[in-house]
């Protein structure tokens, strides 16, 4: 699924997509979500929290919400995050040193796909709201479980498709609707957030995301339904 269907690559237009939407970002994607998303964000943290990390990998860390909710919430942790769009990691670096965790975490541009990190090199790898904008699914699946050491984890944070009748005719009425029309009047890029529910109905279903992070090089794969399955947490071992 490409924003924009030209001939470019998916990643050229992600990438520029979410730098022209990055400075309205935090606040269309508070308020159309009812900051249901800062819960399961917690949600995530608490998973990781149990598993005592020292390194964190955060891929696709957007605006820094995710990687600054773990280094806050995990004594002793350091999370690297990593992302596509320099316009979002400029947001995050603001939002980090304003935390007061310079120390704590470190931002730069990266790819999913090439990651520079060698093998093993993180104890957890997390993606919130990210995967569905890999240029290749399965290569960035290959590339986290390749930088996760043996036992470590990843945790995957994503958008689904309700299987309950009622939550997914709900849910495709203010993904159709009002997701574009207000997301699109706040950022002035209508295109932008009708890609992002578009990338939500070609994601993988839950059963079908587990087998490919089993092909990519996990164990143990387990999908948590959030909201009546608006969203799922992934959790697999390396």
């Amino acid at each position: 699924m490409k924003p924009y269907h030209t001939e470019r690559s998916k990643k050229e237009e992600v990438r520029e997509m979410f730098d022209r939407i990055a400075p309205t970002y935090d606040l269309l994607n508070h308020t159309l979500s009812f900051n249901i998303d800062r819960l399961w964000r917690r949600r995530v943290v608490r998973i990781v929290r149990r598993l005592e990390p020292h390194r964190i990998l955060d891929v696709a860390t957007g605006t820094g919400d995710l990687a600054i909710a773990l280094a806050r919430r995990i004594r002793g942790t350091r999370v690297l995050g990593v992302d596509l769009s320099e316009r979002m990691l400029d947001i995050a670096r603001r939002k980090v040193s304003e935390a007061g965790l310079d120390g704590r975490i470190v931002l730069d541009t990266g790819d999913a796909e090439h990651l520079d990190l060698a093998d093993g090199a993180v104890d957890v790898a997390t993606v919130a709201f990210g995967v569905r904008n890999f240029g290749d699914l399965g290569a960035g699946l290959r590339e986290l479980a390749r930088v996760v050491r043996p036992g470590g984890r990843a945790v995957i944070l994503e958008f689904s498709t309700p299987s309950n009748p009622l939550a997914r005719a709900f849910y495709g009425i203010w993904n159709r609707r009002v997701l574009p029309g207000v997301g699109g009047m706040v950022s002035h890029d209508r295109a932008a957030y009708r890609y992002l529910p578009d990338s939500i109905g070609a994601f993988p279903s839950p059963d079908r995301f587990l087998a490919m992070l089993s092909e990519a090089g996990f164990r143990n794969g387990r999908a948590r339904s959030l909201s009546f399955g608006i969203a799922h947490i992934y959790t697999a071992e390396r």
